[in-house]
């Protein structure tokens, strides 16, 4: 078993939302045990999102096999709040966000762990993996045979590392005092809250570790199912998330790179929203109700300073095969926002 630093205190708080996971949330609870780590070094705060199915009868039962589980129960409220109310209920050095249909890779915790609390990283960056159930089922994941490890400040990765289509929090280990310093929490109420709660946390760390050690099994889902298609109340939320954005890179010096960068994060989530809103969006009421209320968000939207190449590029390199849509999405706005 590795060694841990800090052992007098619990090293790691496990955030778990849960609603409506009946048919996932043992494997995913499962997974946190499989760690070869003591039950005193950490502990799992689930969080009960008034789920109407049997989460929590499943729940009940792992509840009596351990005495580091904590459960908090509220009105369904969404991910947001349930995140936030974790965090607020965490005593954990670190936090990690494990959302009820996924897993952590088997004993992929103390190395990481021991890593963030030797260092007293502000973040701890890891790798992961997407999964049909099919392979989750069969243990088919590869790991890398050579870790490598990276000091960078959060302004380094966000520079050099963050793909904008993929800011998941259930990736990093947090140091719950650097939360709790920044006031860093969830938007409540909206979907992709990941976005805004990401990059604030890269614009505030001074330290970091970056890794391609897997940590997180990301459950993929039928994409082809209507829950992923977009919806008004989708559309507003994403509006809310690249406003949030936008804001950001108003405080930043607007000659730096980070300020281009954020500025870039913008452009590349509003070009994937009208994008979705051409795909999903039937009705040109709607469309034009969800374009006037980020209108609203975002008064000085604009393409200057050459903005326009610079998302091509930019989505071209991490979007190589949906490059056409680009040209859509960037007529579509072009038009909406005049």
């Amino acid at each position: 078993m590795t060694k841990f630093f800090n052992t007098n205190k619990i090293g790691l708080s496990i955030i778990i939302p849960v609603y409506n996971v009946e048919n996932y949330i043992h494997t995913c609870i499962e997974s946190a045990y499989n760690q070869d780590l003591d039950d005193n070094l950490f502990e799992l705060i689930i969080i009960n999102d008034g789920t109407k199915d049997n989460s929590m009868d499943v729940i009940s039962d792992i509840v009596n096999q351990h005495n580091n589980i904590t459960i908090i129960n509220q009105q369904n409220q969404g991910l947001s709040i349930a995140r936030n109310n974790g965090i607020a209920k965490a005593s954990g050095e670190y936090i990690i966000f494990l959302d009820s249909d996924d897993l952590l890779l088997r004993n992929s915790l103390p190395e990481l762990l021991n890593l963030a609390l030797s260092s007293e990283a502000d973040l701890v960056v890891a790798d992961y993996q997407e999964k049909n159930n099919e392979e989750i089922e069969n243990d088919s994941y590869i790991v890398p045979e050579i870790i490598s490890i990276k000091e960078k400040t959060g302004k380094q990765i966000l520079l050099e590392d963050l793909n904008p289509r993929k800011c998941y929090v259930w990736r990093t280990l947090y140091k719950r005092e650097f939360l709790i310093k920044e006031n860093i929490q969830f938007i409540p109420g909206i979907f992709f809250e990941d976005i805004p709660f990401t990059h604030n946390c890269l614009l505030n760390a001074n330290k970091c570790l970056i890794t391609n050690q897997i940590l997180y099994i990301y459950r993929k889902g039928n994409q082809s199912s209507a829950t992923y298609k977009l919806t008004q109340k989708k559309a507003h939320d994403m509006s809310i998330s690249i406003s949030s954005l936008w804001e950001l890179s108003k405080k930043q010096n607007l000659e730096s790179k980070v300020c281009h960068r954020l500025k870039d994060n913008t452009f590349v989530a509003f070009s994937i929203l009208m994008y979705a809103i051409v795909n999903d969006i039937d009705e040109q009421k709607i469309r034009l109700e969800i374009i006037h209320y980020l209108k609203q968000l975002i008064p000085d939207l604009h393409f200057k300073h050459g903005f326009k190449q610079r998302i091509i590029d930019f989505m071209y390199h991490y979007m190589p095969h949906t490059y056409i849509f680009i040209r859509l999405a960037y007529k579509m706005l072009s038009r909406l926002l005049k």
